[in-house]
């Protein structure tokens, strides 16, 4: 006759599942302070032409680390303080202020927050980054950026407020 109330079976199952939730809950801590937390990837992530440049990331970006990302169409670097989606929508024709950095134009995108957000014009599959305002030379990584994504398959440019 038992008379504790957990059988060893019942002791092991507990044990497990106890072991179970605590490597779940590291695992969702890890994901949280992931630099891709909440970063998507884009439609057209897995194009070809997205695999090429990834290929040719750049290990370290603006004076920073290139951080460990495994999903396709990303790259992060300084703990995100650099963020590129390679595979979004290109954008339509816009009046949106417009850049060309070394033969690739890019288009502002206004949004509120910490970030300054551009997407490349012209290009498909287009490339967005997003930088923190923190970041010390953010003509450098657009320079440098702007030479990673220079392969993809160009059209049309943006045309300045001059062509009417």
């Amino acid at each position: 006759m038992r008379t504790s109330g957990w059988s060893r079976r019942g002791r092991a199952a507990a044990g497990v599942a106890a072991a179970g939730l605590a490597a779940a809950a590291a695992l969702v801590a890890y994901e949280l302070r992931s630099p891709v937390f909440g970063l998507a990837q884009g439609p057209l992530a897995r194009d070809p032409a997205c695999a090429g440049i990834a290929d040719r990331y750049p290990g370290r970006l603006g004076g920073a680390a290139r951080d460990p990302v495994t999903f396709e169409g990303l790259a992060v670097w300084g703990r995100g303080a650099v963020e590129l989606r390679c595979g979004v929508t290109p954008p339509a024709p816009t009046t949106d202020a417009c850049v060309s950095v070394d033969g690739v134009d890019w288009v502002w995108r206004e949004r509120a927050g910490e970030r300054g957000y551009l997407v490349t014009y012209g290009r498909s599959p287009a490339v967005e980054v997003s930088i923190a305002r923190s970041v010390s030379r953010p003509d450098a990584v657009l320079l440098d950026l702007s030479h990673l994504v220079a392969p993809l398959p160009a059209g049309a440019g943006c045309r300045s407020e001059e062509d009417g």
